[in-house]
Order: structure tokens, then C-alpha cells, then sequence
């Protein structure tokens, strides 16, 4: 039977930084189609674990909606499905990717789903119809697997690809606004400011980087005391202060009028 999750879990969860960790939101943790609640006890939750049952071989990506109602999950048997969180049923099978399904977000207004994959694109899955059949646009542009998917609040789109590049999109208009490019491996990691001024990233390298969403140029590259991995980053939500986590087993903090990454903590 699934247990509450403890704290380090949950923290580990909502930083997403490890395959098969999932995310965190709403007061539940998602690993891999596990369900946990996290802000109850065993004697009041008789049964805490939701065990979603569906994927045919390894899941790769979870992600919350926006309202914590739903959650979307996908793997290698390139299949997309969308859970509701209360019951564990499944509401939606979506099928049109070619390869293993990497990386998952919702739109803010959860009227839409974007998940990347192995096979270089991007889909975003209209979620608006009442009916079990979804429309989805692809979105075409990088060379190698979609490792990471982020909205901003207002819906732009960014995502980290194998090919080392990031890409920012109004998914609307199905437009590419910007490429970066600076990373010298791929990226594992990408995150909005709330203000959408920034766009953080992580290599699977020692460094992560800031950039300018509008010019998009590279503002800051973070070095100074990473020892392994950056797996993952994110902002504050008053966008004042860049989390970056690491396969050391510490996490730094960047703050915004100082550009400095300050001491790590274990």
C-alpha cells in the first residue's frame, strides 16, 4: 500500500529534478502514476495511495493541471493520459505522438496539455471539448528529444530539447518567438519568472543559465559552487530568488538584484 509522502519527499517531488520523481501540487505528490496525499494521516486516510493503472511500459512524465483536478501522464508506449486526481479514473487516452513521451505542462487556463517527445515534437492537446476526442497542432522546430515544458502565466510555451537549444512559442499562433542557445549539453530543466522577463535553465551540466525572454540573450551563467548535475530550477513566486537543485544534494539560490549565487545549503 502507497504511504504519505515524508517532507524530503515531497520537496524532491515538487523539484522534479530526477526521472521518475513527478511533481508536486495541490497538496498531492505524483510519482510516476502513484498518488500520494501529502497533508494527511494514515489513521484519517484509510487508504492514501491512488494507483492510476493504464500505461504499458515505463512512465516518464507527470505533470498536475493548474487546479490540481487533473493529471496528465506519459511514457514510452507514447501515449499521453489524463487522470482526474479525486478518483484515479482515466478521462482521456491521447494518441498522435511517434515515440516516448518525455515531458508534460498545462496551459495556465488547463484548456490545453503540451507534452514533448522522443520524436522531436511538441504536441498541444486542445482539452476544451466534452467529447473522449482531442485535437491536437504539432509544434516542429527542435532536432532531438523535448526534455522539458514550461508555461508562463500569460501561455507562452518553452522548451528544453537534447539538441541543446531552448525555444520559446505562442503556442496560439503555433509561432517560434526565440531560440537560445548557449548550453553545451542538453536541457533538463526550464522555468518561467513570474513576470516573464526571465526564462532559467539547466543543463545536464554544471552551470545554469539566465536569459532575456525578449532579446533573448544569455544574461547569467551559474557555476560558482555547483559540484554535479543541475537537474532542475526555479523561481520564487515573487521571482526574487532562482532555486537550482543538483545531484550533489544541494540547492543554491540566486537572488535577482544581486545576480550572485549565494552559499549552497546541504
Amino acid at each position: 500500500m502507497a504511504r504519505c509522502c515524508s517532507r524530503a519527499q515531497r520537496m524532491a517531488a515538487c523539484m522534479a529534478g530526477r526521472p521518475g520523481v513527478g511533481s508536486c501540487c495541490g497538496g498531492w505528490v505524483a510519482t510516476q502514476t502513484v498518488l500520494c496525499p501529502v497533508s494527511c494521516h494514515l489513521s484519517s486516510f484509510p487508504d492514501p495511495g491512488l494507483v492510476p493503472a493504464g500505461h504499458q511500459r515505463s512512465v516518464e512524465t507527470v505533470s498536475f493541471s493548474p487546479d490540481s483536478r487533473q493529471l496528465a501522464s506519459g511514457g514510452w508506449d507514447k501515449r499521453v493520459m489524463l487522470w482526474e486526481v479525486q478518483s484515479g479514473q482515466m478521462l482521456r487516452l491521447l494518441v498522435g505522438h511517434r515515440d516516448s513521451v518525455q515531458s508534460s505542462d498545462f496551459s495556465p487556463t488547463v484548456n490545453c496539455l503540451a507534452t514533448g517527445s522522443w520524436d522531436s515534437t511538441i504536441r498541444i492537446w486542445d482539452l476544451r471539448t466534452g467529447t473522449s476526442a482531442v485535437s491536437h497542432q504539432a509544434l516542429e522546430g527542435h532536432s532531438g528529444n523535448i526534455s522539458c515544458l514550461c508555461y508562463s502565466a500569460s501561455g507562452l510555451l518553452a522548451s528544453g530539447s537534447w539538441d541543446k537549444t531552448i525555444h520559446i512559442w505562442k503556442p496560439t499562433t503555433s509561432s517560434l518567438l526565440i531560440q537560445l542557445k548557449g548550453h553545451v549539453t542538453w536541457v533538463k530543466s526550464v522555468a518561467f519568472s513570474p513576470d516573464e522577463l526571465w526564462l532559467a535553465s539547466a543543463g545536464y551540466s554544471r552551470m545554469v543559465k539566465v536569459w532575456d525572454c525578449n532579446t533573448g540573450k544569455c544574461l547569467e551563467t551559474l557555476k560558482q559552487g555547483v559540484l554535479d548535475v543541475a537537474h532542475t530550477c526555479a523561481f520564487t513566486q515573487d521571482g526574487k530568488i532562482l532555486v537550482s537543485g543538483a545531484a550533489d544534494q544541494t540547492r543554491r539560490r540566486m537572488s535577482r538584484t544581486t545576480k550572485s549565487p549565494s552559499d549552497p545549503q546541504t
